[in-house]
This record gives structure tokens, sequence and C-alpha cells, in this order.
């Protein structure tokens, strides 16, 4: 099922033995627009620390309940490494936190299987290509907080066109489908539908995505519909 990520923040996060807290925000993959890993906000259980909970930890998601199970205890969250997640997500992170609970090193390997059959291989046959300068370290991952980039401003080859609203999500493989893009004052009160397959570049330093579509491409892209939970029937379109 194809969620937004604005309704999954705030929904419970449940070990096998309580609950672990709530969702704070999503990390995704800036090459292939995959979801890696969800924040859990532990409130006052572990005095307000947030924590990765990367996706092949996820077990079936309950849609009625919203409710996000997954395998692990809170125990072994407990004593999970502590990343500051305020800060950039360095592959040295990734590295401590996997082999703590000694799952695959996703990078490494073609693909791997979870709960839900997670399998994070790249959406486009050539990955976006990105600039380098959101990081000087050389192990970054390519790692962007969803809440970070709601806002970013969105230009096309002619002009900029509005922000960053949301993102939509497949709730079974976790690749971002499309971003929902609000044209503000040049389309006022119009949000529509953009692919990542449009994007040409995001330049972290200023904030911006840029796309390879004019305006008139992007005025003529699927309308959002915040009435239609599932989108199906608009999102066929692009």
């Amino acid at each position: 099922m194809q969620q937004r990520i604005s309704t999954m923040i705030g929904n419970v996060i449940r070990a096998t033995d309580g609950d672990l807290g709530k969702v704070n925000e999503f990390y995704f993959d800036d090459a292939t627009w995959s979801i890696r890993y969800m924040v859990a906000e532990t409130g006052i259980w572990l005095l307000g620390r947030k924590v990765l909970i990367p996706l092949v930890a996820l077990m079936k998601p309950d849609r009625e309940s919203n409710v996000f199970a997954v395998n692990l205890s809170r125990a072994k969250v407990r004593k999970s490494p502590d990343i500051d997640t305020e800060l950039p997500v360095y592959r040295h992170h990734e590295e401590d936190l996997h082999k703590y609970y000694q799952w695959p090193l996703y990078w490494q390997e073609a693909g791997y299987g979870g709960t839900l059959g997670i399998t994070p291989y790249p959406l486009f046959e050539n990955p976006i290509p990105q600039k380098s300068d959101a990081s000087k370290e050389k192990d970054d991952p390519h790692l962007r907080s969803t809440r970070h980039v709601k806002g970013y401003h969105i230009h096309a080859t002619d002009g900029e066109i509005g922000h960053v609203e949301d993102f939509i999500v497949d709730d079974e493989t976790w690749a971002i489908q499309h971003l929902v893009v609000d044209t503000g004052n040049w389309l006022p009160g119009k949000k529509v539908f953009i692919a990542p397959a449009w994007i040409k570049k995001v330049n972290w330093t200023d904030s911006s995505v840029y796309l390879d579509r004019s305006r008139e491409a992007v005025k003529n892209s699927p309308e959002f519909d915040s009435s239609d939970p599932i989108y199906r029937n608009s999102l066929s379109h692009q």
C-alpha cells in the first residue's frame, strides 16, 4: 500500500516485550530513494533518546492500529549503539549498528530479505547523481532525513515551482514512489506528484531539488488529493 510519510509520524513502534516509542522521522538513501531506517523517539523510557530502527527489523505492518511491530526486545534496543540522529549518520555508524544486531550490510549485498521481503535495489537503472557537498566524510552513505528534506525548494528547468510537502512510499518495499510538491505562489493551492525519476540533482547545501522537467510538465503532473488515501488512480498516469 502507498502511504504518506506524514501519516506515519507519531505511530507506535512496538517491541516483542512492550512499546519502544513513536516514529519521529525516516532516513532514505538519496541515490536509490529507498527508506533505510525509521527513527524511534523513546520518550521517558530512554530519557528521550532517539534510536535508529533498520527496516529489516519490521514485522508485518498493522495498518488498522497504526503500529509498527519489530522483532527486537526493549533490552536489546536499550544497549544499542547511541547514534545522534541530529547529526549526519555515516557509514561507520551503520556498521556499528548492524554489527550489534548481527544484520547483513545492505551496501555489500545485492539485496537482503527481512520479514517484509525488503530488497533495497535501486529504483532506476542509473541512480540519480548526487553532489557530495552535504558531507566531507568519505564514508557518507547518502542517508537523508525526511524531516529535513521537507520544505526543500523545487526547481524546474525554467524556474522555481514550490517546495517538498510530503513523500509517498510503498510500505512493503519502502521505496519512495513520489514527492508531494506544494506549488506555492506559482499555482496557489495546488499540490502535485513528482516522481524521483524526474529529479536531476539535490543540492543539500542550499536545500534545493532540481528537476529535468519544465514548469509546464509539473503543471500537468497528477494533482495530489488529500481525500484519496491511496492515490493509485492518480499515480498510474505519471
